[in-house]
C-alpha cells in the first residue's frame, strides 16, 4: 500500500478542524498516518516536556520508549537539531535507541507550534529497511505544519 497523501491531508484537516488541544491533535494524526500505509509499523509523538527531554505521547503500535533525552537516538537528534531525520538503516545511526527490535528504518519530523518552537517530534518506524523517502518526509511535514503551526 502506498500513501494517498492528498486523501490523508484532507482527512486529517477535516478531523482536526477547530481543535486546539495538542494531545487530541497528536492522537488523531498518529492514528490516521499509522493506518495509511503498511510500511508504518510504529507511529507516534514524543513531546518536549522540559528542556532537552522528550516523553512519549499518543501513538499507534507496540510500546515505545517512555523517555528520550535530546542527546540520544533519532528522535533526540530531530528535537535537538530541529531537522527531519530520514534514516534508512537504524543500526547505522550513532546512538540509535532500539525501543523495538523489529525497527529497521525510521523517519522523525520536528513538530512546531505557531511561534516556531519545537513542541514534539513525530516518529515513524518501519520493519522494512529504507522504507521512507524524501517525499514521505515532505508530505508529512506539510501535514504537521498545517495541524500544529496553523498554516
Amino acid at each position: 500500500m502506498t500513501v494517498d497523501y492528498d486523501s490523508l491531508t484532507n482527512t486529517i484537516a477535516a478531523l482536526t478542524e477547530g481543535e486546539t488541544d495538542q494531545v487530541a491533535l497528536m492522537a488523531t494524526v498518529a492514528c490516521e498516518v499509522h493506518h495509511s500505509d503498511d510500511r508504518f509499523d510504529w507511529t507516534g509523538f514524543y513531546r518536549v516536556v522540559e528542556p532537552g527531554l522528550l516523553k512519549i505521547g499518543p501513538y499507534q503500535g507496540g510500546h515505545g520508549c517512555l523517555v528520550i533525552p535530546f542527546e540520544r537516538g533519532v528522535c533526540g537528534a530531530a528535537a535537538k537539531t530541529g531537522k527531519v531525520q530520514l534514516v534508512s538503516d537504524v543500526d547505522a545511526f550513532p546512538g540509535h535507541i532500539a525501543c523495538a527490535s523489529s525497527t529497521r528504518s525510521e523517519l522523525v519530523l520536528p513538530v512546531r507550534d505557531p511561534s516556531g518552537d519545537i513542541i514534539a517530534v513525530f516518529d515513524i518506524d518501519s520493519d522494512q529497511p529504507a522504507a521512507f523517502s524524501s517525499l514521505d518526509a515532505q508530505k508529512l511535514q506539510d501535514i504537521l505544519t498545517a495541524v500544529f503551526a496553523g498554516s
